[in-house]
């Protein structure tokens, strides 16, 4: 196998790493547009000496049925739109823009010499829960549409595909839907052309979870899974075993509780092995069910004890990857905290034991309740900014939109939308989303921004309308970044 299997070999080819990864940010591609790749799954091929992405291409208005697209990279960071790989076909009776194209994954087979695009393939209603095949002769596509088939005569719901890169085989992971008779994770062998599903592997029964990805390091394999909260961010849990026949180990949480998994989900993992160190990264997907074409990308290193049996996600801002030597580090910023930040209105310091100085700054309300951090250094270009905060929508109204979860009838609002103004000028307003914390959980949500060089920038933060109020999120404190090198 190529593609998947490839990554132990070929990274000494990439180039080292041009540009940060920040989980959370608005990533833009070569042409300065969002990138739009949700749910998907990564390959390096040998062909391109290139990364290569794809996703779930979706619009304002049609979040469905979009297709899948392709960007390729030489660093994780940087990455190329080539368009979409599999394109909706208007009438088709699979891929067509009123059905479901999602969680697609490719790999290359050498029995054919084609690229293996494989997805979950359904209607409007989830009344399928079939597998979707393509193929093309380019990593690009088009893709040509071939079968949508229930698994060995089962469901499938979210798709993963996983490749062993110590044999080449490559494995389809599935949930098999919501029903009482589901609520299992299959592991299933597809055959050495990756055409048609061989065997079931393995069998997780009844944890009710899905968006399965495997890791595999020297020793173990690690599955992770998230639970079915819909676009609300959950707990995700990772099973670890010695052989993918298992038997596997009770799941267990990968961030901290309360924080979500950082507001994410789990979706696939990418194993890097440099000259110098193996890394592995958690590649998730943070929703945004208020508008999902602008969902957001959590890319996260995975810290892996063999010997403790334990695998816990990093958190960073901002990390530079270097894919060549397989090393990353974390960018140290210059931190600005509540307790000196000037309040307006209606806004205020208030005591909070869980925050940096032990002051929270809260009560920001729309243009009138503003807070303003002073004295910041720039450099005179772009520069991430992650502001830390806790968003109370869960101390919320319980029985009316925006309540607490923590209330019978409550629901998350999801997310805060803050404005964000450099320097008093009002005509280049940034717009923030902070998404649902809980009580005492802080976590952070980055900006790129441009301050003027020196030390006499200002950042004041208030609030915008976010379908129910103006409110922002509560403030703990700003971390200024140094500009991508």
């Amino acid at each position: 196998m190529r593609g998947i299997t490839s990554f132990c070999a070929v990274f000494l080819a990439a180039t080292a790493q041009a540009r940060y990864i920040v989980p959370g940010g608005r990533w833009r591609d070569t042409n300065g547009d969002l990138v739009n790749a949700h749910a998907g799954g990564l390959l390096y091929d040998d062909k391109s000496g290139k990364f290569w992405w794809f996703g779930e291409y979706k619009i304002e208005g049609q979040t469905e049925g979009g297709g899948v697209s392709v960007y390729s990279s030489e660093d994780l960071a940087t990455w190329e739109p080539h368009g979409l790989a599999l394109k909706p076909v208007e009438g088709h009776p699979y891929i067509s823009p009123k059905h479901i194209i999602q969680r697609p994954k490719v790999v290359y087979s050498e029995e054919s010499n084609q690229y293996h695009m494989w997805w979950h393939a359904d209607n409007s209603t989830y009344g399928w829960l079939l597998q979707g095949f393509a193929t093309s002769d380019n990593i690009t596509g088009p893709y040509t549409f071939v079968d949508a088939t229930a698994p060995l005569g089962n469901w499938s719901q979210d798709f993963g595909l996983f490749t062993d890169y110590k044999d080449g085989r490559s494995y389809a992971l599935y949930s098999n839907g919501d029903s009482k008779y589901g609520r299992d994770v299959y592991l299933t062998a597809y055959n050495k052309n990756v055409t048609a599903l061989e065997k079931v592997v393995y069998r997780f029964p009844k944890f009710d979870l899905e968006a399965p990805t495997i890791i595999q390091t020297e020793k173990s394999y690690w599955a992770l899974m998230s639970h079915k909260t819909g676009y609300r961010p959950n707990n995700v849990v990772a099973f670890r075993a010695d052989s993918l026949s298992g038997p596997w180990s009770q799941p267990f949480m990968v961030a901290p509780l309360n924080t979500r998994t950082f507001n994410s989900q789990s979706g696939f993992s990418l194993r890097i092995k440099g000259t110098k160190k193996t890394t592995y990264l958690y590649i998730g997907d943070q929703w945004d069910s208020n508008s999902l074409w602008e969902s957001r990308y959590i890319w996260l290193p995975m810290d892996i004890d063999e010997g403790k049996k334990t695998l816990d996600l990093v958190w960073n801002d901002v990390y530079d990857l270097n894919v060549k030597t397989g090393e990353w580090k974390a960018i140290r910023g210059k931190t600005y905290t509540a307790k000196k930040a000037k309040t307006n209105g209606n806004a205020y310091k208030q005591e909070a034991n869980f925050a940096t100085d032990g002051v929270i700054l809260t009560g920001i309300y729309g243009n009138d309740s503003t807070v303003t951090f002073e004295g910041i250094e720039g450099t005179g270009k772009p520069q991430w900014v992650s502001f830390y905060y806790q968003n109370t929508d869960d101390m919320g109204f319980g029985d009316q939109p925006g309540g607490s979860p923590d209330r019978i009838g409550g629901s998350w609002q999801l997310r805060r939308i803050s404005s964000v103004v450099v320097n008093g000028n009002t005509s280049n307003v940034e717009t923030l989303y902070q998404r649902d914390t809980h009580k005492g959980i802080i976590l952070s949500a980055p900006l790129l921004l441009t301050l003027e060089k020196g030390s006499h920038n200002t950042i004041t933060v208030g609030g915008l309308y976010n379908g129910f109020d103006y409110k922002g999120a509560d403030l703990d404190k700003i971390v200024v970044y140094p500009p991508e090198h």
